[in-house]
C-alpha cells in the first residue's frame, strides 16, 4: 500500500468514525436529569417557601401593633395560598411559556393549568415540575413583601383581589421580561435572583399603595412602635437562612456559580446589618434590634441581583452600601417626604433592589458571571443596568396605580375608621392574640 492510499484509507476510516460518533455525541447533548441538581433545587424551593411562611410572616407581625398580628400573618399564609393556584393556574405559563408575536413583553397561554407538565419533563437538568415550584416560591414572597405596606389598614378581601391582578399584570409580565425569554434578559440586564423582578417590583408597588390608602389613623400622634421585637427577629433569621435557596437556588444547580452565591449572600448581609447598626448608633446613640434585622433584610435585597455576578469582595462593598442607603431611605428620607409605608417595603426592598441592581453593573466579574462590569472595563453595563430599573418602575408604578384604582371602585380599599382603631385582628378575623 502506497503512502497515498494509506492517507486515504486513514482518513476515509477517521470520517467515517467521526459521522458513526455523531448520534451518539446528539445523545449525549440532550437534556438529563441530574440527580445533584435536582436534590438542590428541591431544598432550596423549601428555603424560599420558609421566607414566607413563616419567615416574612413572622418578621411582618411582631412588627405591627398587637391589634393587628393576626391580621397581618393571616396576609402571608393566605398569599402563600392564593398565588400558588393562580400560578399554576396561569401565572407560570405568562412568565415562562411562549409569547410568540409577543415574547419580548409576556408568555403565552400554552402552559395553563400546567397541562403539558409530566414528570419526566426537564427544565436543563431538574425536573420542569421542580423548576416550575421553585418560581412560585418567587411568586408567592413577591406580593406578599406588598403587604408590609398596606399593615394596619387595608381590607382583607381587597388585598387579595388587589394581589391576584398584581401577579398577572405585573410580576409575571416583568418576570418573563428578564428570565422567560423577554427584552430585558436578551438586552443584557443582569438580575441573578430577583433584585428587579422581586424587590423593585414589590417596593414600588408597595410605596404606590401607601400612597393610594394614605396614612394611618394617629400616624406621627400615636405610638406605633412594634409589639413583639422577638418575632420580628426570628422572622428576619428565617429570612437570612430562607434566602440562601433564594441566590444559591437561582443557579438551578448545585455547582460553583450556586455556592460563590451562598457565600456573597452572607458576606452582603453581614455586612449591611453591621453599616445599619453603626449608622443608627452614631445618629442615635444606641443600637436597635429592629435596626440591625432591618439591614440585614437590606443586604440580602442588594445582593440578589448580584449574586451569581460579584466576587467576595463586591459582596461586601454592595451590603455596606444597601446598610446605609436603605438606612437613610427608611428614617430620614421618609420622614421628609411624609408617606406612610407601614413596613418600610419601599425604603429596604424598593432602594436596596435598585442599589443592588445599580451596583451589579459595577461589581460584575466576568470569570464567575460570563459578563464583566464596570470595575473591568464594561462601562456599558451600569446604564444598562439603570435601563432595566427604569423599565420596571414605571410599568409597575402605572399598572399598580390602575388596578387599585379599579379595586377602590369596585369594592373599596381601606377598612372603615372604627374597625382601624379597634384593630384588624378582632374585626377582620374574629379573632385577637391574648
Amino acid at each position: 500500500m502506497t503512502f497515498k492510499k494509506l492517507v486515504r484509507t486513514a482518513g476515509g476510516a477517521a470520517l467515517l468514525a467521526a459521522f458513526s460518533a455523531m448520534p451518539a455525541l446528539a445523545q449525549q447533548e440532550q437534556p438529563t436529569l441530574d440527580t445533584g441538581d435536582t436534590a438542590w433545587m428541591l431544598t432550596s424551593t423549601a428555603l424560599v417557601l420558609m421566607m414566607t411562611i413563616p419567615g416574612l410572616a413572622l418578621f411582618y407581625g411582631g412588627m405591627v401593633r398587637k391589634k393587628n398580628v393576626l391580621a397581618t400573618v393571616m396576609q402571608s399564609f393566605a398569599t402563600a395560598c392564593l398565588m400558588s393556584v393562580l400560578w399554576m393556574i396561569i401565572g407560570y405559563s405568562l412568565a415562562f411559556g411562549d409569547g410568540g408575536s409577543l415574547n419580548n413583553y409576556v408568555g403565552g397561554l400554552g402552559k395553563m393549568f400546567l397541562a403539558d407538565l409530566t414528570k419526566d419533563g426537564l427544565q436543563g437538568t431538574i425536573p420542569e415540575s421542580l423548576f416550575m415550584t421553585f418560581q412560585m416560591t418567587f411568586a408567592i414572597i413577591t406580593p406578599a413583601l406588598i403587604c408590609g405596606a398596606v399593615a394596619d389598614r387595608m381590607k382583607f378581601s381587597s388585598l387579595l383581589v388587589f394581589l391576584a391582578l398584581w401577579l398577572l399584570i405585573v410580576y409575571a409580565p416583568v418576570c418573563h421580561w428578564v428570565w422567560g425569554g423577554g427584552f430585558l434578559g436578551s438586552d443584557g440586564v443582569l438580575d441573578f435572583a430577583g433584585g428587579t423582578v422581586v424587590h423593585i417590583n414589590s417596593g414600588i408597588a408597595g410605596l404606590v399603595c401607601a400612597l393610594v390608602l394614605g396614612r394611618r389613623e394617629g400616624y406621627g400622634s400615636e405610638n406605633m412602635a412594634p409589639h413583639n421585637l422577638v418575632l420580628t427577629v426570628v422572622g428576619a433569621s428565617l429570612l437570612w437562612v430562607g434566602w440562601f435557596g433564594f441566590n444559591a437556588g437561582s443557579a438551578v444547580g448545585a455547582n460553583g456559580s450556586a455556592a460563590m452565591a451562598m457565600a456573597v449572600t452572607q458576606i452582603a448581609t453581614a455586612a449591611a446589618a453591621l453599616a445599619w447598626m453603626f449608622m443608627e448608633w452614631m445618629i442615635h446613640r444606641k443600637p436597635s434590634v429592629l435596626g440591625i434585622a432591618s439591614g440585614a433584610v437590606a443586604g440580602l435585597v442588594a445582593i440578589t441581583p448580584a449574586a451569581g455576578f460579584v466576587a467576595p469582595m463586591g459582596g461586601l462593598f454592595i451590603g455596606i452600601a444597601a446598610g446605609i442607603v436603605c438606612f437613610f431611605a427608611s428614617t430620614t428620607v421618609k420622614r421628609a417626604l411624609g408617606y406612610d409605608d407601614s413596613l418600610d417595603v419601599f425604603g429596604i426592598h424598593g432602594v436596596g433592589g435598585i442599589v443592588g441592581a445599580i451596583l451589579t453593573g459595577v461589581f460584575a466579574v466576568e470569570a464567575i458571571g460570563g459578563t464583566p462590569g464596570l470595575l473591568e472595563g464594561n462601562a456599558a453595563q451600569v446604564p444598562l443596568q439603570i435601563y432595566g430599573i427604569i423599565a420596571t418602575i414605571v410599568w409597575c408604578a402605572v399598572a399598580t396605580f390602575v388596578i387599585l384604582m379599579v379595586v377602590k371602585a369596585l369594592m373599596g380599599l381601606r377598612v372603615d375608621k372604627a374597625v382601624e382603631i379597634e384593630g384588624l385582628d378582632i374585626n377582620l378575623h374574629g379573632e385577637v392574640v391574648q
